[in-house]
C-alpha cells in the first residue's frame, strides 16, 4: 500500500466512482482504477485530500473475503 497526499492533483479528478453510496449524505468513499491494476480510495467529502493505493491482487482479496462472509463480524455490533 501508498498513498497520495492530493488526489485532485496527484491522480487527476475524472474517473472517480462511489462503488456505493448508503443512507449517510453522501460522505462514503470513492474509488480509482489506476495502471499497472492498482486502486486509489479516497474520502468522498475530501477530494482534494489523501488517498490510499493498494495493489489490485489486495483488493481483489478484500471484496472476495467481503463477499465470502469474513468480515461480517464487523457487523455484529
Amino acid at each position: 500500500m501508498s498513498h497520495v497526499i492530493d488526489a485532485d492533483n496527484d491522480l487527476g479528478t475524472e474517473e472517480w466512482c462511489k462503488p456505493w453510496s448508503g443512507s449517510n449524505g453522501g460522505a462514503c468513499f470513492e474509488v480509482k482504477q489506476l495502471p499497472e491494476g492498482k486502486v486509489a480510495i479516497r474520502q468522498s467529502t475530501q477530494p482534494g485530500g489523501p488517498a490510499l493505493v493498494f495493489p489490485g491482487e489486495a483488493v481483489r482479496a478484500f471484496v472476495e473475503g467481503a463477499k465470502g462472509g469474513d468480515a461480517d463480524f464487523l457487523l455484529s455490533r
